[in-house]
């Protein structure tokens, strides 16, 4: 029987971005995938924590984690792509992957958080049950686990978002959360993809602002991308319907996130590029002051 305790915070109704059926995908077995580990303790490390939009196992899909390294010097920083498909921001912690993540890290670190696709499925089932509580309040439901067998108190989204942050400062590392890749979920007229109005997306952005975290606006910046490219370009970026990745989509959002990291006032990650990053940044300025001709 599953028992809700609702506590003092804000409520949330609005559905949250649950995966669409025709993108089902099995939840990755976390002993095929074990977590790399920084090659140079003497630099400072990236750590991408996230879902299969991050880093994906079946064969013909791509997360955008495992283009992103070659755009930064390894000579300066490790990056750690530690994300693992099926996991919500809720069962990544549950897993012990977390703790894990933070077992490795140290002061002056980064994180980058990207979870949302699969927090809308089920609290508790026993297939899944990777769902986290709509919202970002303090609200509670306290469950037992039909999957894991365990007792079980799950919280908001935006309370394991929190966590994340709060747990990675602890460390002495900086926490970048980061709104989830759009979906190819194009407007009625296809020119332009939808973007949420509410759910994680908007839960995202309003824990980073109100833990004073950076924020990577991901979802914005690559549909915003994507309107530009049109929909006949984007569709060779989709390994399936409308979530998971070919290399190329993946490589393409992987430069989006490298350009949003460039942009950070008072960072030293245009210090940290590799020639392809430098490459990649300089093309993406000479596009951007085409596109405003």
């Amino acid at each position: 029987m599953l028992i809700r305790c609702l506590c003092a915070g804000v409520i949330l109704a609005a559905v949250s971005a649950g995966a669409a059926p025709d993108d089902e995908r099995p939840v990755e077995d976390a002993a095929r995938f074990r977590m790399d580990r920084p090659a140079n303790r003497d630099l400072p490390t990236l750590f991408l924590v996230g879902d299969s939009t991050v880093k994906c196992g079946t064969p013909g899909q791509r997360g955008w984690g495992e283009e992103f390294g070659k755009y930064l010097d390894p000579a300066k920083v490790n990056v750690v792509n530690v994300a693992i498909g099926g996991r919500s921001s809720r069962t990544f912690i549950t897993e012990g992957r977390w703790a894990a993540t933070l077992s490795m890290m140290k002061p002056g670190d980064f994180v980058i958080i990207q979870f949302g696709h699969n927090d809308g499925g089920p609290i508790n089932d026993d297939s899944r049950a990777r769902g986290s509580i709509r919202g970002i309040g303090d609200e509670t439901e306290e469950i037992d686990n039909l999957l894991t067998k365990q007792h079980e108190v799950v919280r908001t989204y935006g309370s394991y978002l929190r966590q994340y942050v709060a747990d990675a400062r602890a460390k002495g590392a900086t926490p970048y959360l980061c709104t989830q890749v759009p979906r190819k979920m194009w407007d009625a007229d296809g020119s332009r993809i939808d973007r949420p109005t509410d759910g994680t997306v908007a839960w995202a952005r309003h824990v980073a602002e109100s833990e004073k975290a950076t924020l990577l606006d991901l979802h914005e910046s690559v549909a915003a991308s994507y309107d530009g490219l049109g929909r006949q370009a984007v569709e060779s970026f989709f390994a399936d319907a409308r979530t998971h990745t070919t290399v190329a989509g993946a490589d393409h959002t992987a430069r989006v996130v490298i350009g949003l990291l460039a942009e950070l006032p008072y960072s030293t990650w245009r210090e940290r590029l590799s020639p392809a990053g430098v490459e990649s940044i300089s093309a993406d300025f000479h596009q951007r002051s085409s596109d405003r001709r």
